[in-house]
């Protein structure tokens, strides 16, 4: 007979299993449905990932339960069916396992973060039910994953503890900060739940394995129970219609030792893992031997918010400079098409905070004038991250700092109403540069329960741009004036076949893009075969490079942001810099790149890490004193 959860996690770490939702999907089940269903209609398909975990090193296996309660259930109609799902859960997970295996029965949160008008009743009896429904099947624990809110988590620990004592599993999903969305430190919040009876405590989906760890380092004093830790396979892409994941197994194999150090004694996977990464990880951890104190103290270097903001899709226009715009001031300086065609051109990313405070990123906007960028470009709510409003923003930069805004608009966050009165309202403050890119899935962001739109994609937003610029309105209906957008189209050329990409490129180009902003790129030699690939383009391409600030920076990017791919040699000359030094070695990287952009680029598309700004001032001034350009 195997000891139970909590005396085994004393003498060993186990390895959990990894995502059943995301793993279903990539064998082919659409999303829109219940995959709690399949406990009752395809209970072999289940079986057989638990298995594959199971073959693969887990041995804490979660049944396939995680929204099989009342209230989620109900919007399949599968309410009555309840009780038979959740016990049918547990009994194909415990075929599946092995004897050495701890079965924990999952519930997810019921709010998830944003059902804030549900009765506490209506909540209870929905936790109740399940739990009761897993016991009876004699599961090994409890598992409350994915859970937003301090407060619902006690109350559904309350309930546990109310019925049984086997052990119960805690995990937040945060967004790497100290607190829960409903504002508890996690210290205070993990103290509270250890006096309330929970045996573990830790994090699950939401980031990929970095976003945990500060996460994990944000605690900011001393847990007195194992952490389990679950994160995301990094952040998701969607590529031709479908949804898929950056992070590899040998990148969670090194990040399950460092959880390991910091006291997590259950390490398994969520969103986009599967049996690979956990067979990297339980191999990594074999002979990994857990330290007699569980507790984990906050780290104290914990590395900076890693929130990248990449251009995805984009959009364009066709500029009439002949024609005056009745009462809106205009920045007199030429647009970048015509800076382009005679020198070198510097787009600067900054992106907008995600606090009330705009005072760092107002001096960082100054400093970029100060040195002649000639724009600084603001994403729209990148990652899905709910951030400052670029319009507001770029309108303060265009009065304040006299220096030309290029705004990027997300597809995702506006229907077309909504796009086109954000176009309007952009053409009458005479901010007239844009970037249209499709934006990531709010699923995926710090609210992940709001609604992503998508009323357009990037090529018809390109097109429909193109109206206004026609004096057309998005409904056809004409308008009184024609816009003046200059618009421009993303690039991703860290792809496997560049070819295919470029061609993609033309079909947005065909759709009106004006000009091309890259993703970043850190090798060479793909600059090189990006220039030959795109010389024949009718437009001009910005060449994408944003600076390492350190080498935890590095992994980041190279394992969990989709589209960012660093040589190898790279991330060997970033291993281990932090701060100072790191920032220092991540321009010195972009100075070499930018040596060979600058003979094959007239375009140079900066994006500034975190609000370090006076690296792209450095990386600025390099291209001038390159050039030979007097722009200061």
């Amino acid at each position: 007979m195997k000891p139970d959860l909590r005396t085994k996690l004393k003498q060993r770490i186990l390895t959990g299993d990894g995502a059943m939702g995301t793993y279903l999907y990539q064998m082919g089940f659409p999303v829109g449905v219940s995959y709690e269903e399949l406990n009752m209609t395809r209970p072999d398909v289940i079986e057989s990932v638990h298995r594959r975990y199971y073959e693969a090193g887990a041995r804490v296996i979660e049944t396939n339960t995680f929204s099989a309660n009342l209230v989620k259930l109900s919007k399949y109609g599968l309410e009555s069916e309840m009780e038979a799902i959740n016990r049918a859960g547990v009994r194909i997970a415990k075929a599946a396992a092995g004897a050495d295996a701890y079965v924990v029965g999952a519930v997810g949160s019921i709010r998830a973060g944003r059902l804030k008008d549900m009765r506490v009743s209506e909540v209870s009896e929905a936790f109740e039910r399940q739990l009761d429904a897993l016991l009876a099947e004699e599961v090994d624990g409890i598992l409350f994953e994915t859970f937003y809110d301090f407060d619902e988590m006690r109350l559904a620990l309350g309930l546990a503890r109310k019925v049984s004592q086997v052990p119960v599993i805690c995990q937040f999903a945060v967004e790497g900060v100290g607190r829960t969305q409903d504002g508890t430190g996690l210290l205070d919040a993990f103290s509270l739940l250890k006096d309330e009876g929970a045996d573990v405590v830790g994090f699950n989906c939401r980031s990929g394995p970095n976003g945990i760890m500060r996460a994990v380092d944000a605690i900011g004093g001393p847990v007195e129970l194992p952490l389990s830790i679950f994160p995301n396979a990094g952040i998701p892409d969607y590529v031709d219609g479908k949804y898929t994941y950056t992070a590899g197994p040998d990148y969670f194999a090194e990040t399950a030792l460092r959880f390991a150090d910091r006291g997590a004694r259950i390490i398994g996977g969520c969103c986009g893992t599967t049996p690979e990464h956990i067979a990297a990880m339980a191999k990594a951890l074999k002979d990994y031997a857990p330290q007699s104190d569980i507790a984990v103290a906050a780290v104290a270097d914990a590395p900076e918010a890693e929130v990248i903001d990449i251009a995805a899709e984009p959009t364009e226009v066709v500029k009439d400079a002949s024609e005056e715009r009745a009462g809106t001031p205009i920045i007199s300086e030429p647009s970048l098409l015509d800076t382009v065609k005679v020198r070198h051109t510097v787009i600067v990313e900054l992106d907008p905070p995600r606090d009330l405070d705009i005072t760092r990123f107002m001096e960082g906007a100054a400093a970029l004038k100060a040195c002649g960028a000639d724009a600084i470009t603001m994403a729209d709510n990148s990652l899905a991250v709910t951030r400052m409003s670029n319009l507001a923003l770029a309108a303060l930069v265009k009065e304040k700092i006299g220096l030309r805004p290029l705004v990027h608009i997300a597809c995702r966050d506006r229907n077309l109403i909504g796009t086109q009165s954000h176009m309007m309202g952009l053409d009458a403050l005479g901010i007239d540069h844009v970037l249209a890119v499709t934006g990531d899935p709010a699923r995926f962001g710090d609210l992940p329960d709001s609604s992503s739109v998508y009323d357009l994609t990037s090529f018809e937003m390109i097109r429909m741009i193109k109206q206004l610029n026609q004096g057309i309105a998005f409904s056809g209906k004409p308008l009184k004036q024609k816009a003046k957008f200059v618009v421009g189209a993303a690039f991703n050329p860290n792809v496997k076949h560049l070819d295919k990409a470029v061609q993609r490129l033309e079909r947005k180009i065909a759709s009106g893009a004006d000009y091309i902003m890259t993703q970043p790129v850190y090798e060479p030699v793909l600059i090189e075969k990006i220039a030959e690939a795109t010389k024949h383009l009718s437009v001009p391409v910005f060449i994408g490079i944003m600076p390492l600030a350190s080498g935890r920076n590095a992994e980041y990017l190279h394992n969990e942001v989709p589209g960012i791919q660093l040589s190898d040699e790279v991330r060997k000359r970033m291993t281990g810099l932090e701060g100072a030094a790191g920032r220092a070695e991540g321009v010195k990287i972009s100075q070499e790149l930018l040596d060979i952009a600058l003979v094959h680029f007239k375009g140079i598309y900066f994006m500034t890490p975190f609000m370090f700004y006076d690296m792209a001032v450095q990386l600025t001034n390099y291209v001038w004193t390159k050039t030979g350009v007097q722009r200061s």
